[in-house]
Formats: structure tokens, C-alpha cells, sequence
């Protein structure tokens, strides 16, 4: 059912900061800041070879991730993206095997215009797990 990775999230305290040292220090290809109000985070993706980090910052007050980052000051990994041909498909499948699928369950629109949905950490080794459509 899934595919290929197609991104580690990392939450950051400091979104400027990490993208610097991404582009300064590690020689990455770093994009431009990106906001996602519908999921009260700011968004910069590093372009690697075979796939993308994506540095996640809070963005306005209920922002889930800023929960994140008062647990893990420094930040730290928040969740892996795997590509799917069928989001609606995908969801059915892991519903039908007992996994929990966050939210209402409609998939929604992710920072890369596409659908996309989050599984339940407890249900896959305390990892967060995101769905994208391709």
C-alpha cells in the first residue's frame, strides 16, 4: 500500500536557524518559508536527492506542533510522510486493520496541495505517520 518516503518532519524552535544550517552548513537546497493555517504550522522543505525534510514552526496559537516543541524544547522529529496512489483507499484498508486515523477522517490539503492524512502514533510504534496522495 504505501509507497515511497516522501518526507521526515522535524519540528524547530527557531525556523530561520534550521534552515541555515541545512543550507549553510549541510549544503542543501533550502525553499522559502510556507504557511499552512489549516495546519497551524510554517513549513520549509529541504530538497535531498531521493527526498525532502521538512522543517515544521508554530503558526498562531493553536498550532499542534508548538505542544510539540514545549515537550521537546530543541525540537526533534515529529512524524514521516509515505506516498499513496489512493489516500481514500489507503484510510479504508487501515481502518478495516484497527489502525486510527486522527481527525474526522477526510483526508485534508497538505502543504504540497495534495490530500493527505495522519495515523495515530500508537498504532505504528509511536511514530507519527502522514499519508500523501501522489
Amino acid at each position: 500500500m504505501i509507497g515511497r518516503l516522501n518526507h521526515v518532519a522535524i519540528a524547530v524552535p527557531d525556523l530561520e536557524a534550521a534552515a541555515a544550517q541545512y543550507r549553510d552548513v549541510l549544503g542543501a537546497k533550502v525553499n522559502s518559508p510556507q504557511d499552512e493555517p489549516d495546519h497551524g504550522v510554517t513549513v520549509v522543505f529541504i530538497e535531498l536527492p531521493n527526498t525532502k525534510i521538512e522543517l515544521l514552526y508554530p503558526l498562531g496559537e493553536n498550532s499542534p506542533i508548538q505542544g510539540f516543541l514545549d515537550k521537546n524544547p530543541s525540537g526533534g522529529i515529529h512524524h514521516i510522510c509515505y506516498e499513496v496512489d489512493d489516500i481514500l483507499a489507503a484510510r479504508d484498508q487501515l481502518q478495516a486493520s484497527g489502525a486510527r486515523v486522527l481527525g474526522s477522517g477526510e483526508p485534508k490539503i497538505g502543504a504540497h496541495g495534495k490530500p493527505v492524512l495522519f495515523l495515530h502514533p500508537k498504532d505504528f510504534t509511536g511514530t507519527l505517520v502522514e499519508l500523501e496522495q501522489v
